[in-house]
């Protein structure tokens, strides 16, 4: 079954995940999508791109997009939610960060179970060891990679999230158990099938985009966002127009109000936003 708009979207901020929804397969832009998305913003509607990623790392898309020095595009969302920074006065409006002690008991119950964590600023991955999980992080994030001898005090100094990798199965069996462990004092949850995060209470990209929104004076109803995944869960709530990738997850197809009838191969989000926002 179709879930397409019947009519115009009257948006007024459009929040973009980027891997698998605004990102083709090889982590390119398209020239279609970029150009489409310079006519929104010709229309005066703020372009936010909403990533795990740090700040530097979502940098070169939106130079990609054309969109850095204008007001149209100077927000960003990094973190999965943890901060939303302002490109143009270059500082973090919103950061959010997790409670050290949970960050430590994580890190202690990582390694009995012979796994490792990461954790980031803006320019670095931080990790107590080299191995290929920190290679693939680094690979899609383009930022430099530091080993830590003591990583658990530098844990202490407080962080926005921390990325636990590993083999899917393994990470979903740790989900579970940390879930047990934490309860509801923090967000936890697998962004990608290797990548396990553990995010501050009441911390998310929706909970950013609502923040946001609010300090711009934007009705929910003026707001739309796009993602596949479970970390774009939040924002597809929000969302007052949450679209979801036809090729993302079910459960966020099932969640979105709409969902768009191409890929991301396909310029999905170009082709959606053609049709029902232009």
């Amino acid at each position: 079954m179709e879930k397409l708009p019947v009519d115009k979207i009257p948006a007024k901020i459009i929040a973009i995940d980027l891997d698998d929804t605004l990102l083709r397969e090889d982590l390119t832009i398209s020239d279609h999508t970029v150009e489409v998305l310079e006519k929104v913003a010709d229309k005066g509607i703020y372009i936010v791109l909403c990533s795990g990623r740090t700040e530097n790392a979502i940098l070169p898309f939106v130079r990609r997009l054309g969109i850095t020095g204008r007001e149209e595009g100077r927000f960003i969302i990094a973190q999965n939610g943890a901060i939303v920074s302002d490109l143009h006065l270059r500082r973090e409006l919103l950061v959010r960060t997790v409670d050290v002690n949970i960050l430590v008991e994580a890190h202690r119950m990582a390694l009995e179970r012979n796994l490792f964590c990461e954790v980031y600023d803006p320019e670095t991955v931080y990790a107590p060891q080299d191995n290929k999980w920190t290679r693939i992080d680094v690979g899609l994030t383009g930022l430099k990679m530091e080993i830590l001898e003591d990583f658990e005090s530098f844990l202490k100094k407080g962080h926005p999230k921390m990325v636990v990798p590993g083999d899917p199965e393994v990470l979903i069996e740790f989900q579970n158990e940390l879930r047990q462990k934490f309860g509801s004092s923090c967000v936890i949850f697998v962004s990608k099938p290797y990548f396990l995060e553990i995010m501050p209470y009441n911390t998310g990209k929706g909970e950013a985009l609502e923040w946001l929104s609010r300090r711009l004076g934007i009705p929910r109803e003026n707001t739309m966002a796009f993602g596949d995944s479970m970390n774009d869960e939040s924002m597809i709530r929000y969302a007052g127009n949450s679209v979801a990738m036809v090729n993302g997850r079910d459960e966020i197809k099932n969640l979105a109000r709409y969902v768009t009838e191409k890929t991301n191969n396909e310029d999905g989000l170009a082709h959606f936003i053609e049709k029902f926002v232009l």
